[in-house]
């Protein structure tokens, strides 16, 4: 299946460069953590595929494909294309890896105990090169040195800024964070 068509018929320009550059990052990350890079690729090119819908369509095909989503996800329409795109890759685009499913449905939060390729996922949507935030250049060093200590530095920089934003933190995202912490400091 040619996804890179796919997207580009479907994403606006700036979400398909996007969407590019966390294929190329995920790509490259795969490679260097012995990721299988087929599955990198593809879910990098689906993260973003339910991204351009709009909240009353989203809500309608959580409905329809009766996806339970905890309040956190519900109130905060940015999360909300995450499980919806996870869902879309299996129904529409007979997606069965579960590996694959799960990087597209966390990329956004995170979640305890991750799979290798939910890690690279999550972090390639973070460190593309047209990502452009305080604290992404150390994040992009660390991610090709430490993924867990990248991930941890990034999750920190999330949970910052949502404070300072006054918005909800999924729990998703603390938990991944407390849970690489434990074992990153089990294994001092």
């Amino acid at each position: 299946m040619n996804y890179d068509e796919i997207i580009k018929n479907t994403l606006d320009e700036k979400r398909y460069l996007h969407t590019k550059g966390v294929v190329n990052t995920a790509i490259q990350l795969a490679d260097k953590y012995g990721a299988d890079k087929e599955k990198a690729s593809i879910a990098a090119y689906l993260h973003d595929y339910a991204k351009p819908l709009k909240y009353d369509e989203s809500l309608m095909l959580i409905d329809k494909f009766g996806i339970i989503l905890d309040e956190e996800t519900l109130e905060n329409k940015e999360l909300l294309h995450a499980p919806l795109g996870m869902i879309i890759a299996k129904y529409e685009f007979g997606i069965s890896d579960e590996e694959i499913l799960d990087a597209i449905r966390y990329h956004t939060t995170g979640k305890e105990n991750m799979p290798l390729l939910t890690k690279i996922i999550y972090l390639a949507d973070l460190i593309e090169p047209s990502r452009n935030f305080d604290g992404v250049d150390k994040i992009r060093e660390l991610a090709f040195k430490d993924l867990d200590q990248a991930l941890i530095v990034s999750m920190n920089n999330t949970i910052v800024y949502l404070i300072q934003k006054n918005s909800v933190i999924h729990s998703d995202t603390y938990k991944a964070r407390n849970y690489i912490i434990r074992n990153w400091n089990r294994g001092k």
